[in-house]
């Protein structure tokens, strides 16, 4: 049974994922009418994935007792001046996500709610894998600097993007 506090902490956290759905979304968009449809493709693709991790949480709530709220989200930035100011902003979103996800590991704990703590651990995770995402991304950018053929070459490969992070369990 979850406590008022989880309850809300979490549903909070439910919207946060739903905004950062819109957030990719809006993002696809702006790349896919940029002509930087490999860009476009992944952004769609995390869109989804951050929806996935709204119902994850919303099935969570509902499963131990609580009632998932879906409320009204705030509209996302549909305009950037560059594709690397949208990732800049992509980057300063994954930290305010992994800040309000410790936030909830923190509240979890308070409360002695190990089930939920048990479970957020899984979002922690993928907050470490995010933001790592998110650097290398920026540093690719950066290394390409003002390069039309590099901007191409980033564009066509982006999709296949990879990040192996210390948090996932991998053998030695």
């Amino acid at each position: 049974m979850l406590s008022k506090t989880i309850e809300n902490a979490l549903n909070h956290q439910i919207k946060i994922e739903a905004e950062s759905s819109q957030i990719y979304l809006a993002m696809a968009c702006w790349a896919e009418v940029k002509g930087l449809e490999g860009v476009a493709g992944f952004m769609y693709d995390q869109s989804q994935e951050e929806r996935d991790h709204m119902l994850k949480l919303v099935k969570f709530v509902n499963e131990r007792g609580g009632h998932a709220q879906i409320s009204e989200l705030s509209a996302p930035n549909v305009t950037f001046n560059s594709f690397k100011e949208m990732f800049e902003k992509l980057f300063e979103h994954e930290v305010f996500v992994s800040g309000s996800i410790n936030e909830l590991v923190h509240i979890s704990l308070q409360e002695k709610d190990y089930a939920s703590h048990n479970f957020l651990q899984w979002y922690v995770a993928e907050q470490i894998e995010e933001e790592a995402m998110a650097r290398t991304i920026l540093d690719k950018i950066n290394l390409i600097g003002d390069d039309k053929g590099g901007l191409y070459l980033f564009d066509r490969d982006i999709q296949q993007l990879t990040i192996t992070s210390a948090s996932i369990d991998t053998p030695q």
